[in-house]
């Protein structure tokens, strides 16, 4: 799967007149590697196509992010064990694959390995707040409930 979202689109002055010119800045989000791989040259045939529907020139820089966040399946079936043997099993719920853009990606490209998400919700809080906003507050108990997974997993994994 791919991803295109234009979220800076700036052109003209007026709203009367048509532009000579506009600029485009967006991102691109994969779900896999081998999309990630292809996507520059995907983004620059799109685009191409679109200015010469309309006999216009196109001119691209494309800079390439991370790549996606491909978890190994074994490692994400130990976290997943680790945890329900620790917490039960109301204490782990799978999720669909993010588009979000995570650095982490780079260490999977060179080991297995699995990226879990703590809930880090204030329990009781109302309030859904995204992890990039101003007033984002994380509770710090999380941690906590990090360490214990992490620990729980190597344990797990060393008595395998």
């Amino acid at each position: 799967g791919l991803s295109v979202t234009w979220g800076r689109i700036e052109s003209g002055h007026a709203p009367n007149v048509i532009p000579q010119r506009a600029e485009l800045s967006g991102t691109v989000r994969c779900l896999d590697l081998a999309a990630w791989r292809e996507a520059a040259d995907l983004v620059h045939a799109a685009v191409d196509e679109v200015a010469t529907l309309h006999r216009a020139k196109s001119e691209i820089t494309y800079v390439r992010g991370v790549p996606p966040v491909v978890n190994d399946p074994t490692v994400t079936d130990l976290l997943w064990d680790a945890m329900t043997a620790r917490r039960g099993a109301d204490a782990v719920e799978g999720t669909e694959q993010s588009l979000g853009g995570e650095d982490f990606s780079w260490y999977l490209e060179e080991v297995p390995g699995a990226m879990a998400r703590l809930g880090v919700r204030t329990p009781g809080d109302r309030l859904v707040r995204d992890l990039h906003q101003g007033d984002f507050d994380v509770d710090e108990y999380a941690v906590t409930v990090g360490v214990e997974l992490f620990t729980a997993a190597a344990l797990l994994d060393a008595a395998r």
